[in-house]
């Protein structure tokens, strides 16, 4: 497979060096560059794969019928409620 060109961008001197000043022991400001290229892509797919997914969730309970939020809110502030009546008795 034949290998592809990333576009050269210009940065301001001071900018350089203080990127070459934080590559690793044999690590090419080339490989620098490509690795954070390659991290964020990933991180970019797996915010939409997490946007996606928590959209299908919406559509979904929206489509079966959920539960109200205020009624989720209720519940966990009974539950918390409830720890802390039981901390104080043991402190």
């Amino acid at each position: 497979m034949k290998t592809a060109t990333i576009p050269p961008i210009r940065v301001a001197p001071e900018f350089r060096v203080e990127v070459e000043g934080v590559l690793e022991q044999g690590e090419s400001l080339s490989q620098f560059i490509e690795n954070a290229v390659r991290q964020t892509v990933l991180k970019r797919k797996h915010q939409a794969e997490f946007l996606h997914r928590g959209i299908t969730a919406i559509e979904e309970t929206k489509r079966v019928g959920g539960i109200a939020a205020e009624v989720v809110v209720a519940k966990l502030e009974a539950k918390l409620d409830a720890a802390r009546r039981t901390r104080s008795q043991h402190h």
